[in-house]
């Protein structure tokens, strides 16, 4: 059996989840005569507390459809740095968009710093492109953004003229942490896309919330994008039973992360950032992972990283597969002594 702590987009479905694409009903839902797809956006909207969603085939689709929906071309908007909405999903807004990203760094804790948003919003002249929009990410990099915060960044993009959205791809894991409905994170946002692929374990999709206006921009993008399905019921029932029946046990997922943390600490051969959520992220003390990656691949244990390893909990890791994993690093590095 094979421990996979590259990533929680590499979970399984559940039994339930075999159960529900078996006995999905369906349509075509380029036409909207998909029940189940409606039913699942139906869901997704009233948890989100938004008016209207779309189900979209992936995270990097569901962002570039909010980023296409608010922005026109020439238009920029603000990101972080290392954000998948700039860096991780090709480029899409500028090369399909002719969006320009401003990017900045990201603050330790995973903010953008508002004093520095405020320096990087362009004033109306036209040497400059048109910022149109702010967009946060939570959880970022396994941390999690602050209620207080949240309220503050919308309130200072309400100020600004600026639309705000979120890249909720792992916001579950942040309302969990928070021991907070969804909404409490949500209501801060113009858009809100939630993945149901990563720790809710569905095998495909995701789910881009706002207004009835914006969703039906977005619905557009989406037809010219390639992306409208046609009995996309089959993997909307999936998203259903991840929404319904796969939020509360990511705090497993995060019980698991921290003491993977905590054991990995006590070995003194790294260094380990604090754990909120389900990412532990250990820096080797002495030379770089590659070597242990290699030792842990031909025990049937992957993971990913170079210098620093990110180590990712979902719920097909339990806490034994743990103890089997520091078990094998203990090994390594009392081997390599």
């Amino acid at each position: 059996m094979i421990i996979d702590l590259r990533s929680d987009t590499v979970t399984r479905p559940t039994a339930a989840m075999h159960e529900a694409i078996a006995k999905s009903e369906v349509g075509d839902d380029v036409y909207g005569d998909d029940p189940t797809v409606n039913r699942l956006e139906d869901l997704a909207a009233k948890m989100m507390g938004k008016e209207s969603s779309l189900f979209v085939s992936s995270g990097t689709q569901s962002n570039l459809l909010a980023l296409l929906s608010h922005c026109e071309r020439g238009d920029e908007y603000i990101v972080g740095q290392q954000a998948h909405t700039y860096k991780y999903e090709g480029g899409g807004a500028a090369v399909l968009g002719s969006i320009q990203p401003q990017p900045l760094d990201f603050e330790a804790d995973g903010r953008l710093d508002l004093n520095k948003v405020a320096e990087a919003v362009k004033v109306d002249d036209i040497h400059f492109a048109k910022t149109r929009l702010l967009c946060l990410e939570n959880t970022q990099g396994g941390k999690v953004l602050p209620l207080d915060y949240l309220k503050e960044a919308s309130d200072f993009a309400k100020e600004r003229g600026l639309a705000i959205h979120l890249d909720g791809a792992r916001a579950f894991n942040a309302a969990v942490k928070l021991n907070v409905p969804i909404t409490e994170i949500s209501q801060h946002f113009d858009s809100v896309s939630i993945c149901l692929s990563k720790g809710l374990g569905a095998p495909v999709g995701s789910v881009l919330n706002g207004s009835e206006e914006l969703i039906r921009k977005a619905r557009r993008w989406r037809k010219m994008l390639g992306g409208g399905m046609r009995q996309a019921g089959i993997l909307a029932a999936a998203g259903i039973v991840a929404l319904e029946q796969q939020v509360k046990p990511l705090a497993e997922d995060h019980k698991n992360a921290e003491l993977l943390g905590s054991l990995l600490l006590e070995m003194n051969e790294f260094s380990v950032d604090p754990v909120q959520t389900n990412m532990v992220f250990a820096t080797p003390v002495k030379g770089d992972s590659a070597a242990l990656a290699e030792y842990l691949k031909e025990n049937n244990i992957l993971i990913t990283g170079s210098k620093t390893v990110r180590f990712v909990t979902h719920h097909d890791v339990s806490q034994e597969a743990i103890y089997t994993v520091v078990e094998k690093i203990r090994h390594y590095y009392s081997s390599s002594s």
